[in-house]
């Protein structure tokens, strides 16, 4: 199969808008689990789910409305974002309890990253580590199930 030069221009910016809303989202899940975790003191798993229900929320208005731009079927997407999304928040969760527990990151001491001190570091730097997993994993299901051209 080859790829045309309008496909591949086509493709090439969906990424670049994938890649602004995908930076964007991680800010609101990172801003929203700081708040969460870290100011209010709620622990890892509650806070990292509080926070990927305003990401997902977020990211799928703006994907489905700028990125991929599709005219379907909103429940049946909303639907097919929504499954796609636990199955890439599972791939995340197993990344982070690989890294926490199995690793020991969540024992990282405050002064791990030079200049940038933080409380809780292991979790925050685990939550980094495991949502570009995610955003990998989510970019490619979105792509080839959720809103792939039909």
């Amino acid at each position: 199969m080859k790829i045309t030069r309008e496909e591949a221009r086509k493709t090439g910016i969906q990424l670049l808008k994938y890649g602004i809303i995908g930076v964007m989202n991680t800010v609101v899940t990172l801003v929203a689990f700081y708040l969460l975790n870290t100011l209010l003191e709620i622990p890892y798993g509650p806070s990292n789910v509080m926070a990927y229900v305003v990401g997902v929320v977020n990211s799928f208005l703006w994907n489905r409305n700028w990125v991929f731009k599709t005219k379907s079927s909103l429940r049946r997407e909303a639907l097919l974002f929504g499954c796609g999304f636990l199955l890439c928040w599972s791939l995340q969760g197993i990344v982070s309890l690989i890294l926490l527990e199995g690793l020991g990151w969540k024992h990282l001491p405050e002064d791990v990253i030079p200049f940038f001190p933080m409380q809780k570091a292991g979790q925050n730097i685990v939550m980094v580590v495991a949502m570009v997993s995610y955003t990998i994993a989510n970019y490619l299901y979105n792509r080839f199930v959720t809103f792939r051209e039909r």
